[in-house]
């Protein structure tokens, strides 16, 4: 007989819309002692945001890290750009930078 799937808590992380620290359940919080592994909702009624003091009702939920940005009813536009993580964003976003610059920096040894 099989054994019913545990589900798993998504480790969704909360950004302060006050000074935008994000809280990440994988994290923690060492200035609170708040162990890795807890989950924003379980965080005591009195905890505070550990960078400028904001009250839980400041902070709204971003999803889990390594998602793609932006509204999911957005993410089929943009040629695929919209699909990509942050971190994927960044990647493109500065190796362009970088190449371009490398480009304009090769004319200078057109003679």
């Amino acid at each position: 007989m099989s054994e019913p799937a545990v589900e798993t808590p998504v480790l969704d992380r909360y950004e302060c819309r006050a000074c935008g620290y994000v809280y990440e359940p994988e994290k923690g919080d060492d200035k609170h002692d708040i162990p890795s592994g807890i989950l924003f909702a379980e965080l005591p009624t009195n905890w505070r945001c550990p960078v400028c003091s904001a009250k839980k009702t400041a902070f709204a939920n971003i999803g889990p890290a390594g998602t793609a940005s932006g509204f999911k009813e957005n993410l089929g536009y943009g040629l695929g750009v919209n699909n990509l993580t942050p971190t994927q964003k960044n990647i493109l976003i500065f190796g362009a930078l970088a190449l371009g610059f490398l480009f304009f920096i090769s004319l200078y040894g057109l003679q």
